[in-house]
């Protein structure tokens, strides 16, 4: 993929943006492609990046080939560390990146909790609910850290779109204007905004239902349906969405920001999102064998979120059809037809 070309208006903000201060020493927790693109920023905007796998394979592959096979073409500076040894990876930084996928926050969260220092800002970039829980990654980690140094960042940005330094839009969600700050210094550059805003709830209901939602998406996509059946589905999608914000105790405008509406029409409608593509596999009726296999060599977020979403829903007493119906297609051989006749019926 060709890079972004700057244009002299951002060449120009990139002087104003990169006064930023000292530089800071950040550790990165997860080594996966979105993990990756976001260390790239950080040592882009100068500061000091340590990433930690609990693979060691995969820390060797990644320091000595300075490449992932995730964002093919990209290659990872010299300047990132690669490291396997949590306590070094995490002490003395100023910011703490926790960037794996959602069934594993638990894990990291409990082990970052025996080193975590209380002047340490923790920036979240995972997306996702808990699947026993039912809790969102921000309660996750709150059941090991109990600090308001915290925010989470959600938004349209598939990695390779970081990674290539195009510009990406993000929602910031702190309760903390000292996080917020951070978290700014640390990412913020000429193509790199960041909108703030209070409401962690909602970010996090959007950051997670949008992958279930792409699921259906890509069913209607597989069955052949053009983008306007697709409008269709994700405008009825956003007004469920706000309504399960608001009945959660989040704040119903949120479903209009980057990590709402933004992040929804992205993974709705490219086949670069994993759960558009998983759902296209099941609405052109793909064998069996070959949907398998996808789910088996593809970590595909929204699957895991699906059935803790509707859980949720039931155990609030959350009317949200629309999760019920895509539940019934993957958990329960409901026919896909049943996705249009829901569409004209809601």
């Amino acid at each position: 993929m060709r890079k972004f070309k700057n244009t002299d208006l951002f060449l120009k903000n990139k002087r104003c943006y990169n006064r930023l201060g000292d530089k800071m020493k950040i550790g990165v927790l997860g080594t996966g492609a979105f993990g990756i693109a976001l260390a790239l920023i950080l040592e882009e905007n100068g500061h000091k990046v340590e990433m930690w796998t609990k693979f060691e394979e995969e820390a060797n592959y990644l320091d000595q080939k300075r490449v992932s096979p995730n964002l093919p073409n990209i290659v990872i500076p010299e300047n990132i560390k690669i490291s396997t040894n949590f306590e070094k990876t995490v002490n003395g930084k100023e910011v703490i990146l926790i960037a794996v996928p959602a069934a594993f926050v638990d894990d990291v969260s409990k082990e970052l909790s025996k080193y975590f220092k209380e002047n340490q800002h923790v920036c979240i970039a995972s997306k996702g609910i808990e699947r026993d829980s039912c809790q969102f990654v921000h309660d996750v980690f709150r059941r090991y850290i109990k600090t308001n140094h915290v925010g989470v960042i959600s938004g349209p940005s598939f990695a390779i779109d970081v990674a290539n330094k195009v510009p990406v839009g993000l929602s910031l969600a702190s309760t903390n204007q000292e996080t917020v700050q951070i978290i700014k210094k640390a990412f913020q550059n000429a193509h790199i905004k960041l909108r703030e805003t209070e409401d962690i709830l909602g970010i996090e209901i959007c950051g997670s239902i949008k992958n279930v939602i792409a699921i259906a998406a890509g069913i209607l996509d597989g069955m052949g349906l053009p983008i306007s059946t697709q409008a269709m589905l994700i405008t009825e999608s956003l007004n469920d969405i706000k309504e399960l914000i608001d009945a959660l105790g989040g704040d119903k405008k949120t479903i209009l920001s980057f990590a709402g509406f933004g992040d929804i029409l992205l993974t709705c409608t490219s086949t670069k999102s994993r759960n558009f593509s998983f759902g296209r596999l099941i609405g052109s009726k793909q064998p069996k064998r070959v949907i398998e296999n996808y789910m088996e060599t593809t970590t595909i977020e929204g699957l895991y979120t699906l059935k803790a979403i509707y859980q949720l829903i039931k155990d609030k007493n959350v009317h949200m059809p629309i999760i019920d119906l895509i539940n019934d297609i993957i958990y329960h051989d409901r026919p896909i037809e049943d996705l249009l006749t829901f569409l004209i019926e809601k």
